[in-house]
């Protein structure tokens, strides 16, 4: 499937979004899979002809990042941490559970039944960056915590059914390709919906206001003076250090050759 003049369009305007066009092959990418389900021969091509570099380029950076995705994936893309604290908390039971309830392997599509309104896809990810909440799955890059396995089944069973469904710290969850156009750029007036932060994320937060715990003030800095001073310090630790070094290395060395003349000597004797 071809892009169309509005999407080729709008390729353009992402890499009109920087003063070096390039930067904008990621969100770019992004718009490709909102378009396409997934990046495509042909926004690959896309790409490269509006950024003026090579296909071969913008393939390296597609098959690089793991967001990125050469073939189809659901309505609705779940992603099971089993990173070590995920792991620990049960994210590795979540993910045999899904892959047994849905019959389906790490990245592959579960078959849309009789009745299902939407698609699901499961994918076994290294880090959801949420280990307050673990063990955490995410659902089209939305945060699902403290999940269980039952929970899991429940949350998959209810999107296949098209029913509303919430991130425990965001909005509700939108499909794959609409998500996947909100991170080219392109916003759905949902940045308010839902909460942001819970009182897990928040607890060091807390504890520094309960103890009266400060930051730094921004617009106390070092003067040249200071970074001056402290480059000339650090480079005479490095030499006094490597000076130290050398002197017990030349004391060794000569005790050795020593001991090695009187070894001699008493041979010769």
């Amino acid at each position: 499937m071809s892009l169309d003049d509005r999407t080729l369009g709008e390729l353009r305007e992402i890499a009109g979004r920087y003063p070096e066009a390039r930067s904008g092959l990621l969100p770019m990418l992004h718009l490709v899979q909102a378009v396409q389900g997934r990046v495509t021969p042909e926004g690959i091509e896309a790409c490269a002809e509006i950024l003026d570099i090579s296909p071969a380029e913008v393939s390296g950076v597609a098959t690089f990042y793991t967001m990125y995705k050469r073939h189809e994936v659901g309505d609705y893309h779940v992603g099971v941490c089993t990173n070590t604290l995920c792991a620990v908390m049960g994210g590795d039971a979540i993910r045999a559970r899904l892959e047994e309830h849905l019959e389906i392997g790490n990245d592959e599509v579960a078959e849309k039944r009789q009745g299902d309104a939407r698609t699901v896809s499961l994918e076994h990810v290294e880090c959801n960056a949420a280990c307050d909440y673990a063990p955490v799955v995410m659902v089209n890059w939305e945060f699902m915590d403290n999940q269980t396995p039952e929970s899991a089944v429940q949350m998959v069973e209810a999107l296949r059914a098209g029913h509303e469904v919430r991130s425990t710290r965001g909005p509700r969850l939108c499909t794959w390709r609409e998500a996947e156009r909100v991170l080219a750029g392109f916003p759905d007036g949902l940045v308010d919906e839902g909460p942001t932060a819970g009182a897990a994320s928040l607890a060091g937060l807390e504890i520094a206001r309960e103890r009266g715990w400060t930051a730094p003030d921004p617009g106390v800095s070092a003067t040249e003076d200071d970074v001056a001073d402290d480059k000339q310090e650090a480079v005479a630790r490095a030499d006094t250090g490597r000076a130290e070094a050398e002197t017990v290395e030349q004391t060794t060395d000569s005790a050795t050759s020593g001991e090695r003349a009187n070894e001699k000597g008493d041979d010769r004797g």
